[in-house]
Formats: C-alpha cells, sequence, structure tokens
C-alpha cells in the first residue's frame, strides 16, 4: 500500500481488553519505531500501558507462531505484529514477508481474534524508515489502529447475535 492508510470511520468504544505486540528484532532500529507507533496508538486509543503486552521474537518469519500462541491463551483481545522485511539480493525476502502475512492471516482466521500485519516490505532501507513514521506513516500505528477496529468489529457482532438491524 502506498501512502497512509485509511483514518477510521468511526470511534467506537475504545480500552477494553488486553493488547499485544508482537515485534521482530531483525531491522530492530526500525521495528522499534514501529513498536513505538503502536503503542502510542493503544494508549491515544485508551488502552492503558497496562493493558498492552510487548513481545519481542527474532524474525517476522517467528511472527506467527508468537501471535499463535497468545492468541489461544485467549488474554488478549487483539494483537498488532510489527516487523521489517528489506529486500535482499536473493528471494528470502519473498519467503520471508509472504509466509509472515500468511500465517498472520491464518492465525487470526483460526483463533477468531483480530490479529494485525504491520510488517514493513521495502526495497530499500530509505523505503523501509519512511514507513516507520517517517512521510508515509508509522506501519506500527496503523497496525495497532486496525487491531482496535477490528476488535470493536467483533465485539459488535458478537453482542448483536439474533438481532436484527
Amino acid at each position: 500500500m502506498a501512502g497512509r492508510a485509511p483514518a477510521p470511520r468511526s470511534r467506537p468504544r475504545r480500552g477494553r481488553g488486553r493488547f499485544a505486540v508482537v515485534a521482530a528484532r531483525f531491522n530492530e532500529p526500525i521495528v522499534k519505531k514501529l513498536v513505538d507507533g503502536a503503542l502510542e496508538t493503544f494508549a491515544a486509543a485508551g488502552v492503558g500501558a497496562g493493558a498492552v503486552d510487548l513481545h519481542w521474537v527474532p524474525g517476522s518469519f517467528e511472527l506467527p507462531l508468537a501471535a499463535q500462541v497468545l492468541a489461544r491463551s485467549r488474554r488478549y483481545a487483539g494483537i498488532a505484529c510489527v516487523g521489517c522485511v528489506i529486500k535482499g539480493e536473493t528471494p528470502h525476502f519473498d519467503f520471508v514477508a509472504g509466509e509472515a502475512a500468511a500465517g498472520i492471516r491464518a492465525v487470526s482466521l483460526a483463533t477468531g481474534i483480530p490479529i494485525t500485519f504491520g510488517v514493513i516490505t521495502s526495497l530499500t532501507e530509505d523505503q523501509a524508515w519512511a514507513r516507520a513514521g517517517g512521510p508515509v506513516g508509522n506501519r506500527g500505528a496503523e497496525a495497532a489502529e486496525a487491531a482496535l477496529e477490528m476488535t470493536d468489529f467483533v465485539a459488535a457482532v458478537k453482542n448483536t447475535k439474533g438481532k436484527r438491524r
């Protein structure tokens, strides 16, 4: 996606439940900016610091397993995964980025817990920095915002079971 993520359409009730941020250590200086963006977004939405847990894993490939373990614990309303994969000279980038995305999606669908993809996939380090709080936005903040919005969506649907709209 080029540019910033779209703003949420509404500001439903926020701050309920616990959230997790799972962060990949590979390209850690960039990922730290994503973590900061995610934590700031949760705080701005009224989620207290004590209601957000931060977990570090070796790289983006490991994000899906960590998300699965956390989701299965049923302690979290939503999980934001953040990482950074920069294309090198080999196809390794394609495998890591693709498997991370597919794995995160699969865990979210299997558990019903909103798990969001805040992994930068860029061609250059400059592009990654631009997406870690630079002129193109902060993918960590966007992942946290998506986790909040999807958590509200799931809760709203659960609360309207059997009701007609």
